[in-house]
Formats: C-alpha cells, sequence, structure tokens
C-alpha cells in the first residue's frame, strides 16, 4: 500500500479556516429567512409566490427579506459549496493521492448528496438544495483541468440563462393559489408526498442562479481567496462594495412589489424585475461572501465567543440546513402531527421565527463544539465518503 492509495481523510477542527466556516454559519440564518416564507398556506399569493400582506409591518418585513435574502442566500451557498469541493481536490492531491482517486472520492460524495437531498425533499423540503449541489459537484469534476479564464467567461455566460429561465419561473400568472410548492397546503401526509417528486423537479427554474455562483466559487477556491483573506483583500473588497449595493438596487424593486408598494405594469415589466432581481442576486451572494471574509481577517487568529459559535455552526452547516426543516414542518404545516402556524402567522413573524430557530442552531453547535462533537450529517456524509480510507484500502 502506497500514499496514494490512501485518502487524507475529511479535515481536522483545528485546521479549518475561519472564513468559510464563519460565512457558511452566517448563511444558515438567510436560509431560514428565504425558506421559512415558504411554508406560509391558506391566503391568496401574489408578486414571486408570497402571500398577500395588508400589515405594514409584514409588508415592510417582506421587502426587507426580498431585496436582502431572497435569490441572495442561496448562490453564496452554492459559491461556499463549490468552495469546499475545490479544497477537497487540492487537499487530496496534496496528501499524495492520485487524481483518479480523487475524482472518484468526489463522485461518492456528491452521489451520497443527491441521496440525502433526495430524501430531504421527499420527507421534508421540496425546495432542497442539496441534490442540485450534489449533481453540481459532478460538473465540478469535470472542470478541474478548465482554464480559470473559461471559467468566467462561463460565469458571465450563463448569466443570460439566469435571466430568461428566473425572470420566466417567477412571471407566471397567478389567480391567487400557488405556482408550485402546493405539498405545503395539503393536511394529507400522502397528498403531500406524492407533490415533492414533483415539486423537488421543479426546484432548479427557481436556481439558475447556482450555476454563475459555483463557477465564481471553483475560481476563488483555486486561488484561495477565503482561506487567506489577507492575501486578496482587495479583491474582497471590491466585490463586497459592488456586489452589495447592486443586490440591493436590483432586488428592491422586486421587494417594493412584493410588499404592495408598487405594482409592475404587465408581466413584461414583472418578467424584467424578476431577471433584474436574479442576477443581481449572484452579486448579493458574492458580496455577502467577500464581507463576511474580510470581517474574518480582522478577527484574525483569536475568535470571540461569538465568532466561535458561528464558526460551529457553519462546520456544521448540513446538519442544521436539515435542522431547519425539521422545524418549520413541525410548527408550520397543516400536516396531522404539525402545529399548522403557517396558515395565520404573517411575514414579519415568521421571519423572526426563523432567526430564532437560527440562533438556537448557533447555540446547540457552540455546544457542540466545546464538547467535540461533530454534526451527526457531516459525520455520516464523511463515513459514506472516505469509507475505503477508513477500511485501509
Amino acid at each position: 500500500m502506497t500514499a496514494r492509495d490512501i485518502s487524507a481523510g475529511p479535515v481536522g477542527t483545528r485546521d479549518r479556516a475561519l472564513g468559510p466556516d464563519l460565512a457558511r454559519g452566517l448563511m444558515l440564518a438567510l436560509i431560514a429567512l428565504a425558506n421559512s416564507v415558504v411554508y406560509l398556506y391558506g391566503r391568496p399569493y401574489g408578486v414571486r409566490q408570497h402571500i398577500v400582506e395588508t400589515g405594514l409591518p409584514d409588508r415592510l418585513v417582506s421587502v426587507v427579506t426580498v431585496t436582502l435574502v431572497d435569490a441572495r442566500a442561496y448562490p453564496m451557498f452554492a459559491a461556499l459549496f463549490a468552495y469546499g469541493v475545490v479544497q477537497i481536490f487540492q487537499r487530496q492531491r496534496a496528501a499524495g493521492l492520485a487524481e483518479p482517486r480523487v475524482r472518484s472520492l468526489l463522485r461518492r460524495r456528491s452521489g451520497w448528496l443527491i441521496a440525502f437531498g433526495g430524501a430531504h425533499a421527499l420527507l421534508l423540503f421540496p425546495g432542497d438544495i442539496l441534490a442540485l449541489y450534489g449533481a453540481t459537484g459532478f460538473l465540478l469534476i469535470a472542470l478541474t483541468r478548465v482554464r480559470d479564464r473559461t471559467l468566467l467567461v462561463a460565469a458571465g455566460l450563463w448569466l443570460i440563462v439566469v435571466a430568461l429561465v428566473q425572470g420566466a419561473a417567477y412571471t407566471m400568472p397567478s389567480d391567487g393559489g400557488r405556482s408550485f410548492f402546493w405539498s405545503f397546503e395539503a393536511a394529507d401526509p400522502l397528498t403531500a408526498l406524492s407533490l415533492r417528486p414533483v415539486e423537488w423537479l421543479m426546484t432548479p427554474a427557481g436556481l439558475a442562479g447556482v450555476g454563475t455562483a459555483v463557477l465564481a466559487g471553483t475560481w476563488a477556491a483555486r486561488r484561495g481567496v477565503l482561506t487567506d483573506p489577507a492575501a486578496h483583500r482587495p479583491l474582497l473588497t471590491r466585490t463586497a462594495i459592488l456586489g452589495l449595493p447592486l443586490a440591493v438596487a436590483g432586488g428592491l424593486p422586486a421587494g417594493l412589489a412584493v410588499g404592495h408598494f408598487w405594482e409592475p405594469d404587465g408581466l413584461s415589466a414583472l418578467w424584467g424585475v424578476s431577471a433584474l432581481h436574479a442576477v443581481t442576486g449572484i452579486a448579493g451572494g458574492l458580496g455577502y461572501a467577500a464581507l463576511i471574509a474580510l470581517a474574518a481577517l480582522r478577527i484574525g487568529d483569536r475568535p470571540g465567543p461569538v465568532a466561535r459559535a458561528l464558526a460551529a455552526t457553519g462546520e456544521r452547516s448540513l446538519t442544521f440546513y436539515l435542522f431547519q426543516s425539521v422545524v418549520f414542518v413541525f410548527l408550520l404545516t397543516p400536516l396531522p402531527y404539525a402545529l399548522g402556524l403557517g396558515a395565520t402567522l404573517g411575514t414579519a413573524a415568521t421571519a423572526a421565527l426563523a432567526v430564532t430557530t437560527w440562533l438556537i442552531s448557533v447555540l446547540i453547535a457552540d455546544a457542540m463544539r466545546r464538547r467535540g462533537v461533530r454534526g451527526p450529517a457531516e459525520v455520516l456524509l464523511r463515513r459514506l465518503t472516505y469509507r475505503s480510507a477508513m477500511m485501509g484500502r
């Protein structure tokens, strides 16, 4: 047996960079805000499938979340996912594992992510992103030898697809009913289960921005932008300064429309608003990641208790992504074993619930960190991914 026959195994906690984990931990707050409103039901639906609110606090919160979170959280998630895949590839190659073996390991990991995502979608949340990222993992394997310039050109060209697909996805005429995610209104578990596979297959149409974010994250990982922010401070600063205002400017029209402070004039105007919202959301996701990396640089090698807790959450992001779905299904859906709060809560209260769920996640993750306990979902995925190394093959 040679060094080339042995996987380096998963990275140890002490060797993890603060920036990516801090970004993943904070990202989960945005994911909770984005996902929770989808569970609201029993009322008319308007622009972007948000319920039609009448109270001013709910309308204002709708504007804020659509402008700052909707279609901004998942591109950030996607860029971080791609960053992590490239890191695994680089670390395994540096440890001496032959490239075909590394590709095999990454294919195994991607396949299990699809399986995790399928179970998550069928049992809890049909808007699951894990399976899409698993499928994207196979693409990333094929991109390992693609030139950096080609990655950036492809990322730019994919924005055209984003505008066309997501613009159309959120321009479907509505009679006040849902255009997708019908299972969230189903009180019968079997009916909900039968609807979720179709909804799951529709999810990529609303997440086309993942493609550009993944390519950008791959490019950034090759340079260690998040793991060595000091060496890339100018790039990170420009990304944050340009990306975040662009996301606000591009997201505000959709936010105002969702909050019913402004009405797009016809389907073509709504298509333009949706396309602009999606494209600028990618800039926002990358801007968030850059801003958090700059924060990690300022924190340095001695993070305080808050930064450690957030990083612990990011290190267990898969576990707490799934945890959010369990909480939302139990509290919000009309299923017999749930509380059905989605029929009565408004957007503001639901946002508070989402943030509270995330804060509980942070507290649990920090307690796990103190006790040296890894996230159960991460442990399972790592065992399945690295099983050949663990068996000594």
